[in-house]
């Protein structure tokens, strides 16, 4: 069994060495390292960890937030360790996997994670339903008006082609073109 670190920091003025050192006196044997915001997908540091772990290992972060970009990445990260029987460990939070507890404590937070995403799309959806009932429409609003797409129909008629009728109406090609069809 070998405990892997992983330490992240967002931009390049940061540094990881209290992680680092959060991850050596946990035990790690080998860092990896990313700068990179949380929220890209691409972490090179990050998917070097996760292929560098063996069944049996153990996947060290320093806190919770560094590993995952949302409680639900975090979730599927840690949910895909377990698949090939990684255990994943958190310092500060003192989450750990492999045992029982932390396992429960673990699936308590994605049960939290997963209330908090169905309660926002219940009000989501019923600020939408509430406003079309007051017959307001989503969505932006349209970039050719009634008016003007009368006087584009009408340059056309007259002989300009849909490129030159949407230059002159200061629009988009592709714009004119979806509201002629419409």
């Amino acid at each position: 069994m070998a405990l892997i670190g992983y330490a992240r920091v967002s931009s390049a003025d940061q540094t990881t060495a209290l992680q680092h050192d959060a991850l050596k006196a946990a035990g790690c044997e080998r860092i990896f390292e990313d700068t990179a915001s949380g929220a890209r997908a691409d972490r090179p540091g990050l998917a070097a960890a996760l292929a560098f772990a063996r069944a049996g290992d153990v996947l060290v972060v320093w806190k919770l937030d560094r590993l995952g970009r949302s409680l639900s990445h975090l979730i599927v990260t840690v949910a895909d360790l377990a698949g090939r029987d990684v255990g994943f460990r958190s310092v500060t939070e003192a989450i750990d996997t492999t045992t029982a507890g932390g396992r429960l404590v673990f699936h308590l937070f994605g049960a939290l994670g997963q209330f908090e995403r169905d309660l926002i799309r219940e009000r989501t959806h019923a600020g939408l339903a509430a406003a079309a009932a007051r017959g307001r429409k989503g969505g932006r609003k349209p970039v050719i008006s009634p008016p003007l797409l009368a006087k584009a129909r009408r340059m056309i008629e007259q002989g300009l082609t849909v490129r030159e009728a949407a230059g002159r109406l200061r629009v988009g090609k592709s714009t004119l073109y979806a509201a002629l069809r419409a």
